[in-house]
C-alpha cells in the first residue's frame, strides 16, 4: 500500500490490477482499518467520518444513515463503543454495565451477558431461515447450542424468552423446558410427567416418566431398539449429562418401552 495525498487514505491493487483505497485511523494508540472503497475521495470522506465520531461525544447509534454516510454500520457500532467504553471489537458490539448489545444490522439488536463478551468478539453472528449461527472450527453452530437448547427445538414448546423478547439472550431471560431429544414435558395432578416420543412413519409414544433423563434414556434405547430392527432411519441420541456412567446402564436395562415400539416390524 501506499501513503497518498489525503490524510489516513492509502491506494492499493487488486490482484486484477484494479486500484482501490483503503482508510486507517489511530485513536488512543490503536490502528484501526476502515475500509476499502473505490475512489480517493470516498476513502477521505470515511476517515474524516471516522475522526468527527471519536472526537464528539454527541454521536450516537442513532443518528447513522446509509445515505449520508461513508462508513459501514458495523464500524460505526466499533467506533461508538471504543469512544464510549474504550474497548475496541472488530464485531459490532456495544458495551453496557452488565451486558453487550450486538447489532446484527440497525434495527435488529441482540443483548448478551458480558460472560458472552470473548465469544462474540470472535465470533460473526450470520442468519439463515430465522435461525442465528456463528462459524465455529469450520462447522456452523446454532447460538442456542450455548444454552443447551438442541436446534430442532421449538420456541414456546422446548424453550421460551421470559420477557417475551426474542432478541434478549441473556441467561436470565432464557427458560429451556425441554432440554432432550424426543422428551416433551407436561404438568398432570401438579407434578411434571415427561413423555417420550419418536417419529417412524408417524409419531410413537414410547413412554411417560417421572424424570427428563429417564424419558431420555427412553428414547436412546429406543434408537437402539430400531436399529436392531433395521428401520432406516439416523436418530440423533441425547447425551445425558446428568448422570454417570453406572447410573445411566441401570435405568438403560430398567426403562420401560412401549409394546408398540417393542413389536415394530
Amino acid at each position: 500500500m501506499n501513503n497518498i495525498n489525503s490524510t489516513g487514505v492509502f491506494s492499493a491493487t487488486k490482484k486484477d490490477g484494479t486500484l482501490y483505497y483503503r482508510a486507517s485511523i489511530t485513536y488512543k494508540g490503536r490502528h484501526i482499518s476502515l475500509g476499502s472503497f473505490d475512489t480517493e475521495a470516498d476513502a477521505a470522506n470515511a476517515y474524516k467520518e471516522g475522526r468527527l465520531l471519536l472526537d464528539k461525544n454527541d454521536i450516537c447509534i442513532n443518528d447513522y444513515d446509509v445515505s449520508k454516510h461513508y462508513l459501514k454500520f458495523e464500524k460505526w457500532i466499533c467506533l461508538i463503543n471504543f469512544r464510549d467504553t474504550g474497548m475496541y471489537f472488530k464485531n459490532p458490539i456495544y458495551m453496557h454495565k452488565n451486558y453487550f448489545d450486538y447489532y446484527y444490522d440497525k434495527n435488529t439488536i441482540y443483548k448478551f451477558d458480558v460472560d458472552d463478551l470473548f465469544f462474540y468478539s470472535h465470533h460473526k453472528i450470520m442468519k439463515r431461515n430465522n435461525h442465528l449461527f456463528v462459524a465455529d472450527y469450520g462447522m456452523q453452530t446454532n447460538i442456542l447450542s450455548r444454552y443447551g437448547i438442541h436446534s430442532h427445538s421449538v420456541p414456546g414448546r422446548d424453550y421460551i424468552f421470559i420477557n417475551g423478547d426474542e432478541t434478549d439472550f441473556r441467561y436470565k431471560n432464557i427458560q429451556v423446558i425441554n432440554r432432550y431429544k424426543g422428551v416433551f414435558m407436561n404438568i398432570k395432578e401438579g407434578r411434571n410427567v415427561y413423555t417420550a416420543k419418536i417419529h417412524i412413519n408417524g409419531d410413537y409414544i414410547i413412554g411417560r416418566y417421572s424424570s427428563e433423563a429417564e424419558a431420555a434414556i427412553a428414547y436412546n434405547k429406543t434408537v437402539d431398539i430400531l436399529a436392531v430392527k433395521n428401520v432406516p432411519i439416523r436418530y440423533e441420541k441425547n447425551y445425558v449429562e446428568e448422570l454417570n456412567p453406572i447410573e445411566y446402564a441401570s435405568t438403560y436395562n430398567m426403562v420401560k418401552i412401549s409394546k408398540r415400539i417393542l413389536n415394530y416390524q
